[in-house]
């Protein structure tokens, strides 16, 4: 991968990202409120909603690791999504009811600047189009007002820095547009689960040593330490195993261009011995 430390500061082309936020994608917190971790972690999302909510956007940008692409850059262009969801790994938990309106003009706008920035793209728009988990609950956590969404795909074949351009595409085609959005980048940190059944209420970071480099990664981004960040990554995702190599950190940098003021942990905490945190970014 290539972890490249950006000289821009931030300029017009970002100043249109109202809020920016990364949080986890697993829906125990959504469905199992009152159980324990999960419930901080769900209090966490809260008081995330309530940033965002605060900061007025007019849509919300969403780039979920859980929604995989293996071809294009796929962006949602269906004006509304309705349905309910069975997570596959949690179905045991019941199901998901969604309900999303997506700005289809800014989506197009972000096909458009994907293409120009080399990758291709394409827009998704089909009836029942299977929405990940990931989307619907930072959705349902975060969106309390119902904003329209741009939802971007993860492509597995993209690296560190393709991902980064994505988010300089959604916030460049904001300011085109005029619009101010919040930033949702959604994915979580050490990806090593327990592979027997626990009580939630038990539930802790698997070991110790991821339990350390999350919290080693999460005191540099609340103090917003970018170049210090950026050298450790790659080590970070050798040793937790992090989840999809931390690529929604990426999108969430490259829609700041990389510079940000520091960030707020609402809750860190485990997810079935993974590792999730919210986070609020200081802009």
């Amino acid at each position: 991968m290539g972890y490249v430390v950006y000289s821009i500061t931030r300029s017009l082309i970002d100043m249109s990202v109202v809020s920016a936020f990364l949080v986890p994608g697993s829906p125990l917190p959504k469905m199992q409120p009152d159980s324990g971790p999960w419930g901080q972690m769900a209090q966490g999302f809260q008081l995330a909603g309530k940033a965002l909510a605060r900061s007025a956007p007019d849509a919300v940008v969403i780039y979920s690791t859980q929604w995989i692409a293996v071809l294009d850059q796929l962006w949602q262009t269906r004006p509304r999504l309705r349905g309910s969801h069975v997570d596959e790994n949690w179905h045991e938990y019941g199901d998901l009811p969604f309900d999303i309106t997506v700005d289809v003009d800014l989506a197009g706008a972000c096909i458009n600047g994907t293409a120009a920035a080399g990758l291709k793209a394409k827009g998704v728009d089909y009836d029942q189009f299977p929405v990940d988990t990931g989307t619907i609950v930072a959705n349902g956590f975060l969106n309390t007002d119902g904003k329209p969404l741009v939802i971007a795909s993860n492509n597995v074949y993209h690296d560190w820095s393709a991902t980064a351009n994505l988010g300089k595409v959604a916030a460049s085609a904001a300011e085109l547009q005029d619009k101010n959005i919040a930033v949702v980048a959604v994915g979580g940190l050490s990806g090593a689960f327990f592979r027997k059944t626990i009580d939630p209420a038990a539930d802790r970071i698997s070991s110790d040593s991821d339990d350390h480099w999350n919290r080693r990664i999460l005191d540099l981004v609340e103090r917003g330490e970018t170049e210090e960040l950026l050298e450790l990554v790659p080590d970070y995702v050798s040793e937790a195993k992090v989840d999809m190599g931390f690529k929604h950190f990426a999108f969430v940098l490259g829609a700041l261009n990389n510079q940000f003021s520091g960030a707020t942990v609402h809750h860190y905490g485990p997810l079935y011995g993974a590792g999730g945190a919210v986070i609020e970014f200081g802009l």
